[in-house]
């Protein structure tokens, strides 16, 4: 996975609202995240899949992310 990409991702994540993150389940998240990289930039179908796996794999981030920025509000 590309440098960008990862910015990309982790830029997403800091820039949306911490209620989103929040409320979604588990793969609707994973599949709400990769929508939004879809309209930033197009996705071949292995860029998909590293990604879903990626994002699978960083839930507990994403989330821990999203409830520290949530406590602060």
């Amino acid at each position: 996975m590309s440098p960008l990409l990862l910015r990309q991702i982790w830029g997403l994540v800091e820039t949306t609202q911490s209620q989103v993150l929040l409320n979604l389940d588990d793969e609707s998240l994973v599949q709400w995240l990769l929508r939004q990289l879809t309209n930033q930039r197009s996705l071949d179908s292995h860029e998909a899949n590293l990604l879903n796996d990626y994002l699978q794999s960083r839930l507990p981030l994403i989330r821990d992310v999203a409830q520290s920025r949530h406590a602060l509000v």
